[in-house]
């Protein structure tokens, strides 16, 4: 007698097609760390600006580029700092064929780790050849130096094959922040660029908020029942029920939370003091975030009806920035019962 296993279940799901077109866009987040390099590290970046390299000597008198900022032995901070040549040995590397955005090189190059003369560790950097046949371990090779230098390692461009220094040209950058004391400050910029697909609910967002319209949707069963989500969501992220309809809201609210903003930052688009609040629009039961204009910040305050302040419809995009902020009405406050539990 046989006995037949029952089959193994799917493991993957269907996904039905949606019902609506999916939105795509490039997106690209991007912010400029600004670094204090303390006294160790500012004097390597000083050293690069220069056209030199440095390192730190420790007390076993082993010389380390980058210079290190606490001695490995005794955990003192580093004091004794030693130039070494600009000239190396390629000791490892790996080709790299296909470079991208913000490498050193946008033609195919080698990452390699590189013992200057005079150093006893290894400095991780570019080498320039035209091919990984004219890469090798122990090929001697040069430092090639920017015009434009403020401190940072890509301060030297790449390495190229050579045992010859080469001159750095003569520094075409202003210097940074901190130069005169000898303690740098330099910004380091982040980026991420991204295809960013957008799915049926929000394209349906974004497609209202193109048209003038705010669109949410409507769960309905489960703990969420009734509720209206604004941006929208396909299910209720409290038990996964999905979203029974799509529902255009009204471009008035109410103020739930908010902050006073007062601190300038990088980038920042308005001068403080301003308002940001969640703002729950009538017949929506989450609240979102946006900005709150036209009026004092001390006036803004929890209650406060507000209205959506559109930019002009021919600057209209996919984006909730279609709606420049939000502006009192001028109507009485809703009294707290109102929107105690949208908090």
């Amino acid at each position: 007698m046989s006995v037949t296993s029952p089959a193994a279940p799917n493991p993957v799901a269907e996904v039905p097609e949606p019902k609506s077109p999916i939105l795509t866009a490039p997106l690209t987040n991007s912010f400029d760390y600004t670094r204090s390099l303390g006294p160790v590290l500012s004097q390597f970046a000083l050293a690069l600006r220069d056209g030199r390299i440095i390192g730190s000597k420790g007390s076993d008198g082993k010389v380390s580029v980058p210079p290190v900022e606490f001695d490995p032995v005794t955990g003192t901070q580093s004091a004794e700092f030693v130039e070494v040549s600009t000239v190396g040995t390629v000791t490892t590397w790996t080709w790299n064929p296909e470079p991208v955005p913000g490498q050193p090189l946008d033609t195919p190059f080698a990452w390699a780790l590189i013992r200057l003369d005079g150093a006893d560790t290894t400095l991780l950097h570019a080498v320039s050849t035209d091919s990984p046949d004219d890469l090798s371990t122990g090929l001697r090779v040069h430092a090639v130096f920017g015009a434009a230098r403020i401190g940072r390692i890509d301060d030297i461009a790449y390495f190229a094959p050579g045992e010859k220094p080469a001159t750095a040209p003569a520094n075409t950058a202003d210097a940074p922040q901190g130069a005169e004391a000898g303690l740098l400050v330099i910004p380091t910029p982040v980026s991420t660029a991204i295809t960013h697909s957008a799915n049926e609910e929000e394209s349906v967002y974004l497609e209202g908020l193109k048209a003038g319209k705010l669109i949410g949707t409507r769960i309905g069963s489960g703990v969420d029942a009734g509720r209206v989500y604004f941006p929208p969501r396909g299910v209720s992220p409290a038990d996964g029920s999905p979203a029974s309809e799509r529902v255009e809201l009204a471009h008035t609210g109410i103020v739930t939370t908010f902050c006073i903003v007062n601190v300038p930052f990088q980038g920042q688009r308005i001068k403080p003091p301003y308002v940001a609040a969640y703002v729950l629009l009538d017949g929506a039961n989450i609240p979102f975030l946006h900005l709150i204009l036209d009026c004092e910040a001390s006036e803004v305050r929890m209650g406060m009806r507000v209205k959506a302040v559109w930019l002009p419809e021919d600057e209209w995009e996919y984006s909730i920035g279609n709606i420049s902020h939000f502006a009192p009405t001028g109507e009485p406050d809703a009294e707290y019962e109102t929107y105690k539990d949208h908090l």
